[in-house]
């Protein structure tokens, strides 16, 4: 069994990627072409998901380059088509050796905020680098997402119950669920120049692709909730909530965090 709270072999995780890609792949490209990635580049990409942008990263690099996309549990990834000199690992980061170092980017998204060792895995991505090489960071901030609109006072009440207990079952796994506002701090600390950081958010209305999010989520951890007080009533009117376009909350913020490794470029 995953450690995780979102085991990746759930049958509610093709959902979440699903909504990851159609939401936040566009944040997560504008951040990484910041880094200037283009042909000839080595890439590694930590907890690839679905694939999608490990895909994208073959594509800027181009069949000169080279990209790792490596994850815990890669099934999901490994039905997409991958091209020649793009290659896909089974990998735990917490546990395994890395696959390789001297990267000219590394890129986790969404990985390290699942991690109690989210500080030694930043270093390590970070020593993974060339000099002159690009680390992106990006996590979510789970503590800022206030409801926008609502049937009524109640419907928002609940929603604020059921996420913080969903929260919870978070932190209980060892995650940080505000870890996203601790990134630009972290990779300072590690030595990393140059930080800078981007944030992403969105309205979520009931029904709608990016919400759905919050389905899967529920979904998947309903037991969890249960346990912690949330009745099984709830835990259903909160997903009928989720599909009621009256409602409408804000999306998690995307944080996008670069940092660069010090030292003099090296060609490639």
């Amino acid at each position: 069994m995953s450690p995780y709270a979102f085991d990746n072999a759930a049958t509610q995780t093709a959902g979440r990627f699903s909504v990851l890609e159609s939401r936040y792949d566009i944040a997560s490209r504008n951040a990484l072409e910041r880094t200037g990635i283009g042909p000839g580049w080595r890439c590694l990409e930590i907890g690839g998901g679905g694939g999608s942008l490990g895909d994208w990263l073959g594509e800027r690099v181009g069949p000169e380059g080279a990209v790792t996309v490596t994850d815990i549990e890669p099934a999901r990834a490994a039905s997409r088509p991958w091209a020649a000199h793009v290659r896909l690992l089974r990998h735990d980061i917490t546990r395994d050796p890395l696959p390789g170092d001297g990267f000219d980017l590394v890129h986790a998204r969404l990985v390290l905020l699942h991690l109690p060792e989210r500080l030694r895995v930043l270093e390590l991505l970070a020593g993974a680098l060339r000099p002159g090489g690009w680390l992106v960071v990006e996590e979510f901030d789970c503590g800022w997402t206030p409801v926008l609109a609502a049937p009524d006072d109640s419907a928002a009440l609940l929603f604020e119950r059921v996420h913080g207990a969903l929260m919870t079952l978070l932190e209980k796994a060892g995650a940080e669920p505000l870890w996203g506002r601790h990134v630009v701090r972290a990779m300072l600390r590690a030595g990393l120049t140059e930080v800078t950081a981007t944030t992403y958010a969105e309205a979520w209305p009931g029904g709608g692709d990016g919400i759905a999010l919050h389905h899967a989520n529920t979904e998947q951890v309903a037991h969890g909730l249960t346990e912690l007080g949330v009745t099984a009533d709830e835990v259903d009117a909160f997903l009928a909530l989720l599909a009621d376009p009256r409602f409408v909350v804000n999306s998690y913020p995307l944080i996008s965090a670069l940092g660069r490794r010090p030292g003099e470029e090296t060609a490639r």
